[in-house]
């Protein structure tokens, strides 16, 4: 439920329908409108939050940086010489270019290339061309002081060589605004290990930023969207599993074991099939041994996928692994942002496993190709219904942790922590 003690964001014109104060309930307008969009800027990406930036091993050196956003603001996240990491606005303080044009390097200093501005690797300013004028004539007034100008400089976190950053002052530290569950799931894939980044790509959305969201966390699509999960048997409802809800309905995780037991395999099929759904097929695939893995958690975990409140993921599939960061774009346009990643001591037969199992996943994944249309389908279905309501019952009202996945609390979740944040 909102906290009603934030003040309540005025909407210009006023909604055509009224958000309830109920969980289950989520107006179509809030995907629609350019107000609700500069609302979320300012109280959520830059609000009381935690924003993934990258890995640590994308910026392991002295003098190495990535090129990343929180939320739609552009921000270098750097190494400096002292071993931390930095992270600042990417933009020049003085007419405001970007500092670093391109997504990732390794530099000893900034220097924009309009002015020749330059900054060190902390985001301070360091100099100016021509400060001091020409022949005694021009230049910056006696009064310029270079400290009293930077970038705005965030504050940021690290947790098992993920690199996130904070424009709020007051956010709690990332252990506790993840909270003890979150932290144990992110150990169990990252925890001790040494990341190894081996491919990466960006995704174009046809929608807003919150329906993937949703889409990530809304376990019970995923068996019923794709159709590959149930004809190889990787994910159904009926496996063992269930959902982990953070106490502020932010952070979240969804997990599935395979169970190859023919008595349980029977049963499942026969649960889908008295669904009359789409759950099955008679398709086959010529190279099944992209379906070949290894249990290396050593807890016949098969499916693990992580969120992050606002637009942090990380998922497990298999032996495929990956980071993915959400980026709105507009009101109706994301960017997603993967990066898979296995580990240095990755033996060559598991290298090879989880690049062949990267084929499950991203915008042609066997997988999850059908998530980079499905938001757009709702974007274009909702057209025209800013007074109705999208309707989020399935496994009751609250927003908990359940040993189900044929729920969408995970989803309640998401919108609890959202308009806690917003107001709206």
């Amino acid at each position: 439920m909102p906290d009603h003690n934030i003040a309540r964001p005025v909407l210009v014109p006023p909604p055509e329908v009224e958000w309830p104060d109920t969980l289950s309930r989520v107006p179509y307008w809030a995907f629609q409108r350019e107000d609700v969009a500069a609302i979320e800027q300012r109280r959520v990406f830059r609000g009381d939050t935690w924003n993934y930036l990258c890995l640590e091993a994308e910026i392991a050196q002295p003098g190495d940086y990535r090129a990343t956003t929180l939320g739609g603001v552009p921000i270098l996240a750097v190494r400096d010489h002292d071993g931390e990491i930095y992270a600042f606005e990417n933009r020049c303080v003085h007419r405001g270019a970007l500092i670093a044009l391109e997504d990732f390097g390794q530099v000893r200093e900034f220097t924009c290339v309009y002015h020749a501005w330059s900054y060190d690797l902390q985001g301070n300013l360091k100099a100016v061309a021509f400060k001091d004028g020409i022949k005694g004539a021009g230049g910056m007034p006696e009064c310029f002081r270079m400290e009293d100008h930077a970038p705005r400089k965030l504050r940021t976190a690290t947790i098992c060589g993920l690199v996130f950053a904070s424009a709020s002052d007051t956010v709690p530290p990332i252990e506790e605004y993840l909270g003890e569950e979150i932290v144990e799931r992110i150990e169990r894939v990252l925890g001790g290990r040494q990341i190894e980044v081996i491919g990466r790509f960006t995704q174009a959305l046809p929608n807003n930023w919150k329906l993937y969201v949703e889409n990530v966390r809304d376990s019970y699509h995923a068996s019923l969207l794709h159709l590959f999960f149930t004809t190889f048997e990787l994910n159904k409802l009926s496996m063992k599993g269930g959902l982990i809800v953070s106490e502020s309905g932010g952070n979240h995780v969804s997990w599935s074991a395979v169970d190859r037991e023919a008595q349980e395999r029977q049963a499942a099929t026969s649960e889908y099939s008295a669904q009359n759904i789409r759950s099955a097929s008679d398709y086959r695939l010529r190279d099944p041994s992209v379906l070949a893995g290894i249990d290396e958690f050593g807890d016949g975990i098969s499916l693990q996928i992580l969120s992050v409140f606002p637009g942090f993921v990380l998922q497990q599939i298999q032996n495929a692994l990956a980071v993915r960061q959400v980026v709105p774009r507009g009101v109706d346009r994301t960017d997603l942002h993967w990066t898979y990643f296995g580990f240095k001591d990755d033996t060559p037969e598991l290298r090879l496993m989880r690049l062949k199992q990267c084929n499950l996943v991203g915008p042609a994944g066997y997988v999850s190709m059908e998530d980079g249309c499905v938001g757009g389908f709702v974007q274009r279905g909702v057209v025209g219904a800013s007074d109705r309501h999208a309707v989020l019952e399935m496994g009751g009202h609250d927003a908990l942790s359940t040993r189900t996945r044929a729920t969408e609390a995970s989803v309640r979740g998401f919108w609890k922590a959202y308009r806690e944040l917003t107001g709206l």
